[in-house]
């Protein structure tokens, strides 16, 4: 029986206050005795200890009456006593007689100084009758229940419902197996089916706590078992595979303990907040003594590795146990060494790697060849994992293992899945020393949110994906180019080594390279084939570079980048791999301006290299055709002739406008411009569906000192992200700015009221030659802040010569084109075009300037400068 000590608390002034600085005190207790390096069960039993006392006593309390004729019990995670410090109270009150208004009274009361104090109850008030009912109609009721234990009250009450939730057998082991089973694929599926992020939650996660809880509960609800000790009893684990169980489980609880101690609130998240200050107090620290938050996080993985191998073992097993024991089990041989049973594949015998080590891989072919097979047998698993040390040397240049794992990537279906299940288990990366390399290694850029061996399953699967009809409707032009490729083998080969390198320090496309040539020499792949799988690797952040950094618009780029591609086979190659390149970073990044971007520049490559490489396309045509276009479609219009030609003239811009925009927008400009008189000067058009998605903002004014900063300060007061940027000076002294834009969340505008406000904002500004303050509302996002990126300024070349093209790498943060025009304008420099590229909190953004007079800039010293001026300006920021 618990003692209610804290019951004289009640009699101070202000009883809550007193409460809270007992448990104030606790939590202190708590946070002096964790030791990281120690199994925290004793603290989570001394917290569930001290709010027993406090609950008695807040019960003995408000209960003053009825205390004695109803049961407090604690259920769930504080019903097994494993009480983290800021975890939920999980409570229920068994009545025996009807709540009268006394009862309601006091209950309230209870609730509510239970949630002054802090302590975050979740409460249930049942009868007996009320309780089974529930349960039977719903599993979590009957789990949360399942854990009961007494506090205090009426004993007898806890100890008949425990009574008749072991008797009465409200759920069968089949229908509640089952229901758990669809509870974890809905929680995997809200994870991505995958634990491998770079801030994985360690209790929902796959792989995490509950996976152990699952575990428990559907074990304890067959077998009324009161250890996790007793899967040994009853032969489901060995007595090893037991003691890796709970040091993995005990590794969690210490990772989750300090999580909650470092930040003071129930926090099951390993956020970049706190990697660093978790790596250094679990004594993970590189040779200066700084925090290593890599092996930390290595370390959480392998972790969870070994979880999700028990998990699904023992799963398998309880399944085997629970549902197909009244089942005939049907044994189908397929091999000499395999046969399958009940839809899962076994081995033949105990010693059949040990025999043939080749069969290590052998299984996992089967699988993908026989899709009826849903999985390898728990038994069968085991000695996968006992036997994994046979892929040695010898076993990775025996030329059967080579044809053996070069047929995974020819039969095409299920090599996901299969490569899935290898690299879970460890065949991956034994087989490929350089992919052990990248299992679990964190990708700190900002916008990769898997590690990196998880990430490039990502990409095979989402290469994988353009073959198959049923997913036509994500990326239909992607589904149309796969369909013209000749060996979709090497597609998936060049996805697989595309990261490789970052397992090592340098140039990870380099490095790649060099380790997928040695992989295609080593399995005998042809000349011709290894090359395509090399120059892949070797390009593949050339396309999304192209398209991300350059103007597409320019013939002399279309060139540059067909004479870098040379075929339109690698042209389709490489487009491929660089969508499912960039789909897998995050998916949340991807949108309709990427995928637009993508195509335009593979359509713009592909006609020229359909055209030939010997016969490129002149700036002088790209300008006949785009202004002859221009011409009939207003012409169509009803706009005159002679009307075209004398706008034109009027707003008097160079060839390179003709070049740089297409037909549609010079119509749209030339009808904007015609209409308006230069008393209504500056002119402002919004046109919100584009062919790439995004949204076109269009200025019309004259030069004015500053009008670009004008621009992009007001877009980003109203929360707009710039994506492109195109800069046109007349001979006039007019300027022509188009804006593509999208909302911060990634989405177009497509609001009428929205759309009036931007225009009518930046219309104003522009008239006023207001610069408004940067947007404070966009914050720095968390990553930035932990892991922020060093500016970087570098000079590029130029094709025409006509520009200095500068590009900025840098973290993101608001009002950044505000602060680069403003140094521009410092320096009298002009824009003329930009490119706005934010991937996650990383910018790359590329302006092309000119000087004074109109030229590139020469003088290294004035590059020196501006540089320097720069990155002054934005550590000023910081």
């Amino acid at each position: 029986m618990v003692t209610p000590i804290f019951l004289d608390l009640f009699e101070q002034d202000n009883p809550a206050q007193a409460f809270c600085e007992k448990i104030a005190q606790n939590q202190l207790t708590l946070k002096q005795q964790f030791d990281p390096e120690q199994a925290p069960y004793p603290l989570l039993k001394a917290n569930s200890d001290f709010i027993d006392t406090v609950l008695v006593s807040c019960w003995r309390h408000f209960f003053t009456d009825s205390a004695a004729r109803h049961c407090l019990i604690a259920t769930g995670g504080y019903g097994r006593q494993e009480l983290f410090p800021f975890s939920d109270i999980d409570i229920a009150i068994l009545v025996q007689t009807p709540p009268d208004a006394a009862f309601k009274q006091a209950l309230s009361a209870f609730n509510n100084f239970l949630w002054d104090i802090g302590l975050k109850p979740g409460m249930a008030v049942r009868n007996l009758e009320q309780s089974i009912s529930e349960a039977q109609n719903d599993q979590t009721i009957l789990t949360n229940l399942m854990e009961l234990r007494f506090i205090d009250g009426e004993q007898s009450l806890a100890s008949t419902l425990r009574q008749r939730l072991d008797a009465e057998s409200l759920w069968s082991s089949e229908d509640y197996f089952l229901a758990k089973m669809a509870e974890q694929r809905k929680r995997y599926e809200k994870y991505h089916d995958t634990a491998y992020k770079l801030e994985p939650n360690i209790k929902e996660g796959p792989g995490g706590i509950r996976d152990l809880q699952i575990i428990s509960w559907v074990f304890k609800h067959h077998y009324h078992s009161k250890t996790l000790r007793e899967l040994v009893k009853y032969r489901f684990l060995l007595a090893s595979e037991y003691e890796e169980l709970i040091h993995a489980r005990d590794t969690l609880w210490r990772l989750r303990f300090a999580l909650h101690v470092l930040t003071g609130r129930c926090e099951d998240r390993l956020l970049f907040d706190y990697q660093r200050d978790l790596a250094k107090q679990f004594g993970f620290l590189t040779a200066q003594g700084e925090s290593d938050v890599e092996a930390l996080m290595q370390f959480y993985f392998k972790t969870v590795v070994n979880i999700e191998q028990l998990n699904e073992m023992l799963l398998q097993l309880f399944n085997e146990r629970f549902i197909l024991k009244h089942k005939k089990r049907k044994l189908i041989p397929i091999s000499q060494a395999f046969s399958v049973i009940n839809g899962y594949v076994q081995v033949s015998h105990n010693k059949v790697f040990e025999e043939n080590p080749l069969t290590l891989l052998e299984i996992f072919l089967l699988q993908q060849q026989l899709p009826s097979i849903k999985g390898i047998r728990a038994s069968t698993l085991r000695l996968i994992r006992k036997n994994i040390s046979l892929i040695d040397d010898d076993f990775r240049h025996d030329k059967k293992a080579n044809q053996l794992f070069l047929r995974f990537f020819s039969q095409g279906k299920g090599l996901t899945h299969q490569l899935r299940r290898m690299n879970r288990y460890g065949i991956l990366g034994a087989y490929l020393p350089e992919f052990a390399h990248i299992v679990a290694r964190m990708q700190y850029d900002l916008f990769h949110i898997y590690t990196t061996d998880e990430h490039t399953l990502f990409v095979i699967r989402n290469l994988r994906r353009f073959a198959l009809e049923k997913h036509n409707d994500e990326l239909p032009f992607c589904n149309n180019i796969f369909m013209l490729i000749p060996k979709p083998e090497l597609l998936y080969l060049a996805g697989l080594f595309h990261d490789i390198g970052k397992g090592r320090n340098g140039n990870h496309s380099i490095i790649g390279a060099d380790i997928a040539r040695q992989f295609c020499q080593q399995h005998q792949l042809s000349e011709s084939d290894t090359n395509t799988i090399v120059w892949l690797v070797k390009n593949h952040l050339l396309m999304s570079i192209t398209a991300q950094k350059k103007d597409i618009s320019d013939p002399d780029i279309i060139f540059e980048f067909a004479s870098q591609v040379g075929t339109i086979k690698k042209l389709n190659y490489l487009y491929l791999l660089t969508v499912a390149d960039i789909r897998a970073t995050n998916p949340e990044l991807w949108n309709d301006w990427k995928d637009h971007l993508l195509r335009d520049l593979y359509i713009a490559t592909h006609n020229a290299l359909h055209r030939g490489l010997d016969n490129p396309v002149e700036r002088s045509e790209i300008y006949q055709q785009n202004k002859q276009e221009a011409i009939k479609g207003l012409l169509q219009a009803g706009f005159p002739e002679h009307k075209i030609q004398a706008c034109w003239e009027n707003f008097a811009v160079e060839d390179d406008y003709f070049i740089r925009y297409p037909a549609e927008e010079i119509i749209w400009h030339t009808l904007a411009i015609a209409g308006v008189k230069k008393d209504d000067l500056p002119l402002v058009l919004l046109r919100p569906q584009t062919q790439r998605g995004s949204v076109e903002i269009f200025v019309y004014a004259h030069n004015d000192e500053g009008i670009f900063s004008i621009c992009a300060s007001t877009l980003d007061q109203l929360g707009l992200n710039i994506l492109d940027a195109r800069i046109i000076t007349t001979t006039h002294q007019h300027v022509l700015n188009s804006f593509q834009v999208l909302e911060q969340s990634g989405a177009a505008i497509d609001d009428l009221y929205r759309e009036t406000q931007i225009a009518n904002t930046l219309k104003k500004n522009l008239q006023q030659k207001k610069l408004v303050q940067p947007n404070r509302f966009k914050r720095q996002s968390r990553q930035a802040r932990y892991f922020p990126i060093k500016t970087r300024i570098s000079f590029l070349p130029d094709r025409s010569d006509k520009y200095t093209v500068m590009e900025i790498v840098t973290t993101d943060r608001s009002g950044l084109l505000t602060l680069f025009s403003q140094v521009f304008m410092q320096f009298g420099l002009q824009i003329h075009d930009a490119k706005i590229t934010t991937i996650g909190s990383r910018v790359e953004d590329v302006f092309y300037l000119t000087d004074t007079e109109d030229q590139p800039i020469v003088r290294e010293d004035i590059k020196q400068e501006l540089s320097q001026a720069i990155i002054t300006i934005l550590d000023q920021q910081n």
